[in-house]
Parts: structure tokens; sequence; C-alpha cells
């Protein structure tokens, strides 16, 4: 059975929350409390999102040595190589900046990967997020059951997400198995997930042949991937 990988980006491939970096340094008043909502359930991560960006006090160059001072996991690379050498699709899905996001991988030497997130756009002085991936009935700026629908129809008949955080919640019921961090670890167990917990990327390549010989998944027919 052939599968597709799709991957978070924040506090999954990079150490640290990019956005939240951002806010700590740069966020002008009201961004706390915007975040209070989000956790409290009363706006979606998208309209955080969009408020807490236009609230960042940084222009382009200073946000471009930000973002040079990110550090990733330092066994992606190799995870993202060796599942390119065994034909599985990757994609780079996150409720992230696809900005940040290409160029924080480009500062780590990686190629070029498809990624999937909301659009940072830089226009008459201040920033503002844009949200090409966001589906109805979804409070997400990218909507992952969506992708991992897509992925499921256009690249494999089986989807493997890799994530560690909340954004990774929904999707993960859907997907066919999991390689879990941090939070998305408590959530698959307390929602009977199949998952491997990992801390880095090298357990997360030392798991691939196992996921592709079958040992690793329970016997089971692939799963629908219903949007919410």
């Amino acid at each position: 059975m052939r599968w597709s990988i799709l991957v978070d980006f924040d506090g999954t491939i990079s150490l640290e929350d990019v956005i939240d970096s951002l806010l700590d340094k740069y966020g002008q008043p009201g961004w706390e409390a915007l975040e209070d909502q989000w956790r409290a359930g009363q706006i979606g991560s998208r309209e955080c999102m969009q408020g807490q960006v236009r609230l960042l006090k940084l222009d382009p160059a200073e946000l471009d040595a930000h973002l040079d001072q990110v550090k990733i996991d330092p066994d992606f690379a190799a995870f993202a190589a060796e599942a390119h050498r065994l034909g599985l699709p990757l994609k780079i899905v996150s409720d992230g900046l696809d900005y940040a996001i290409h160029r924080i991988l480009a500062n780590h030497g990686l190629p070029p990967l498809p990624v999937v997130a909301n659009h940072l756009r830089w226009a008459d002085g201040h920033w503002e997020l844009e949200s090409p991936y966001q589906a109805e009935n979804c409070r997400s700026g990218t909507c992952k059951c969506t992708i991992a629908s897509q992925s499921r129809a256009y690249d494999a008949p089986r989807v493997l997400m890799i994530g560690d955080g909340a954004s990774d919640f929904c999707v993960s019921e859907r997907a066919d198995y999991v390689f879990a961090k941090r939070r998305l670890i408590d959530h698959c167990n307390n929602a009977g997930i199949p998952h491997s917990p990992i801390t880095t990327f090298a357990q997360a390549t030392a798991l691939l042949p196992r996921l592709l010989d079958g040992s690793l998944v329970p016997s089971a027919l692939p799963r629908i991937l219903a949007v919410a």
C-alpha cells in the first residue's frame, strides 16, 4: 500500500513556534487577548492569527534576521531525503507562515519542498495574513483535513501525519497513521489513534521501513478522510 506524508512545521520541524517567537519579541499590545480568545474557543486560529499578524511591528529585514536564527530538528533533512528515495510524496502542511517556512528550510540547506500554509504579505508598511487553504466550516487558516483528503485522492491511498499540537488533532483522527510529538501524543492516546511517539526525525526515519512493510500499522483498510 502506497503512502504520502504530511508534516506539520511549527514545533514539529522547527524547534519553536515561529509566530509565537515573533509575537513575544515584536507583538504590539492586544495579541495576548486574541490568544486568550482562541484558547477559550471564542475565535478560530485563522481569526486569531490574522489579528496577531497585524500587530507585528517589524519590517521585512527584521523579519528575515529573526527567521535566520530559527533552528530545526537536525534530522529532518535526512528524513526528507529518505522519503524522497523511497518514493513517498512529502508535503509540509502548516497553520503557520509560508514565507517563514520557505526561508527557514532554505537556511538549513533543504531543497524546495511543497508547502501548504497561510500566506504572509507585506503591504503599505504592515503585515497581512491570507489563508488560501481555508475551508468552509473550518476555523483554521489551513484546513489540514482537506489537504489530507486531496493527498489521498492524488498522491497515495494512505496518509501518514507527523505533528505535535492542537492544529494536528483533527487531521490525525482521519490519517491512517501518526508519528506524534509532544501534545499530539496525549491526544492520540486519549482518542485511540494508531500512532508512534517520537521526539526526533531520526526516530521517524527509522520507522519508515516498518510503515512500508505493514508491520507498524494495524491491519485495516485505509480510513476515510471526511472533511469537517
